[in-house]
């Protein structure tokens, strides 16, 4: 294994016992509050992930689950990467982050733009586990619309 590869496992594993954003927040009053629930039937994780909103700017992102390692590393890595971007900016990385997840281990990721999100690339070369890597992406993207 390289370092990269080393690196990269480290971060997942990170994440996965330190769950940053975990435990949902109360709604901010005067902020826009979205929230989606989602589920992966095939292996059983689940999420529920609210982000708010507040002048365009993603304020918060906090969320609860359960399921394997890179379902919940996943959902911590985009806790830590959405707060202080913009709505629009923040979709820009989730379309990056579907295009790697897509990739089947061919992509090269944009850590600049994806940070410790790029760790999860490996997964590209497993389909079956790329719906885990997604899970928290896709319940944020309908968070947003319903923050709205």
């Amino acid at each position: 294994m390289g370092q990269l590869d080393q690196l990269y496992q480290q971060i997942i594993l990170d994440h996965a016992r330190e769950r940053h954003g975990r435990g949902l927040t109360e709604p901010t009053p005067g902020h826009r509050n979205g929230e989606s629930h989602q589920m992966n039937p095939v292996c059983g994780d689940e999420i529920t992930l609210r982000a708010c909103v507040n002048e365009g700017m993603i304020t918060a992102l906090t969320w609860e689950g359960d399921g394997c390692a890179i379902s919940q590393a996943s959902a911590s890595i985009l806790a830590d990467l959405a707060p202080g971007l913009s709505r629009d900016d923040l979709l820009v990385r989730v379309d990056a982050f579907r295009e790697l997840m897509r990739s089947r281990g061919k992509g090269e990721p944009d850590e600049e733009l994806l940070g410790d999100a790029a760790a999860l690339s490996g997964v590209s070369k497993f389909p079956a586990r790329v719906k885990c890597a997604m899970l928290a992406w896709v319940a944020l993207e309908e968070a947003l619309l319903a923050a709205n």
